[in-house]
């Protein structure tokens, strides 16, 4: 819970369609990831778990000659990808592969010249695995470069037993306990792939691939939530694979105790009066 250069008109208007304000956020990400990708001429692009292409497209845009290969475990997202690329009149530039990060094996060895990951290896419990298939396919002297939110950082202080979502609510910590356990059932923090890893880890699953130069970069904030909105935070999940918080005391707590919760909970949110930690990571990596 606590938790380019200037645009072609086509890939413009086709990113902003597919993520509206998704795709106004997203795009420093994406700049800053094919920047350390040193992109040149000519290369070979594979952007593993590419989603709605945000990565993919940006690659595109900013190289005139090459190609890029859209890999994800989606049809579905593959398919609309395709569709898009289509459009714009790219389709010739473009591959499309089904296939997950741990297992690259559809492609040759030493057979691209970049790969490129955005949250991906969150959702990815062998880790390591998709690094050594990111160094194979990789030519010598290709470059990684990925982006990953470090949510270990971002739960630390909710574990402390008086915190939930970095909030203070030590007059009901018995009912915080009940959804805490709840998420932590779900998605335990030693063995979740959302929660398993750090940007120390990163660094040490490249190095065990055998990336020999390798960079990273740790963006931390620790700051007053940013939001007083009672609603929103209601309904709102950590991330995509848990519930809401709404849901999880519909889930856990009983009437009485969902109305304690709240009225320690809420006026807190409302006044903003907690901590608001969060942590991404960036590491790109020459083989």
């Amino acid at each position: 819970m606590c938790g380019v250069s200037s645009c072609c008109a086509g890939v413009l208007a086709a990113m902003r369609s597919g993520c509206g304000q998704c795709w106004i956020f997203l795009r420093p990400v994406r700049d800053k990831v094919l920047d350390n990708a040193g992109l040149a001429e000519g290369d070979t692009v594979l952007d593993v778990g590419c989603g709605d292409g945000l990565i993919a497209f940006g690659a595109l845009e900013r190289i005139a000659s090459g190609t890029v290969i859209f890999s994800d475990i989606s049809q579905e997202l593959l398919d609309h990808a395709q569709s898009l690329a289509q459009e714009m009149g790219l389709l010739d530039r473009c591959r499309f592969l089904l296939a997950p990060a741990e297992d690259l094996s559809a492609l040759e060895d030493a057979s691209v010249d970049v790969v490129t990951t955005r949250s991906v290896l969150i959702y990815v419990a062998a880790k390591q695995q998709a690094f050594k298939e990111f160094y194979r396919v990789l030519k010598s002297g290709g470059r990684l470069s990925i982006f990953e939110p470090i949510n270990r950082f971002s739960i630390e202080i909710s574990e402390q037993p008086h915190c939930f979502a970095g909030f203070d609510v030590t007059p009901v910590m018995d009912i915080a306990q009940k959804v805490k356990a709840l998420y932590q059932q779900l998605q335990p923090r030693d063995s979740n792939p959302m929660l398993n890893f750090d940007e120390r880890d990163l660094i040490a699953y490249a190095e065990q691939a055998g990336f020999k130069e390798i960079h990273l970069e740790l963006q931390a904030k620790v700051t007053s939530p940013k939001d007083g909105d009672w609603e929103a935070f209601l309904r709102a999940a950590g991330n995509p694979k848990i519930p809401t918080l709404e849901e999880a005391m519909r889930q856990v707590l009983t009437p009485e105790e969902t109305a304690r919760f709240v009225a320690r909970l809420r006026p807190l949110v409302e006044a903003r009066q907690g901590v608001h930690r969060s942590a991404v990571a960036y590491l790109w990596a020459v083989k």
